[in-house]
């Protein structure tokens, strides 16, 4: 399903901003802003690394996806942030997300899911 309605192509750019800064924020924790002189590694715990590297990467590529309309960056973005969300909420330990970024993520997969469901009902519309 490509995201073809007029209606909701601005729409899905603002939210594929929102995944690039997501990215963007993620990746800077990665390389270790913030950090001083220490690595982000022996800061993180190397698991931790790994993880965020994961959804860091997953994140810009669906970024990259929405912004060109396609379907599979949707996808990926969906996989990844209920993914994140849900080991946070189970309490895995390598998943450290703030209040606000727990919200902006919350706040993505919602925007994603209305994304699906406007342009299911123009691909409706349109067929008839």
């Amino acid at each position: 399903m490509l995201f073809q309605a007029p209606s909701v192509a601005l729409y899905i750019r603002i939210v594929a901003i929102l995944a690039l800064v997501l990215g963007l924020s993620d990746a800077a924790r990665l390389l270790g802003v913030n950090l001083g002189a220490s690595s982000p590694i022996s800061a993180m715990g190397f698991q931790s690394f790994v993880l965020l590297g994961v959804f860091c990467l997953a994140r810009l590529f669906s970024a990259v996806g929405l912004w060109i309309k396609a379907s599979w960056g949707a996808v990926l973005l969906v996989g990844a942030t209920t993914l994140e969300l849900l080991l946070f909420v189970i309490g895995n330990p390598d998943i450290r997300i703030g209040i606000v970024g727990f919200a902006m993520r919350l706040v993505l997969l919602l925007a994603i899911v209305v994304i699906f469901a406007l342009s299911f009902r123009f691909n409706r519309a349109h067929a008839d």
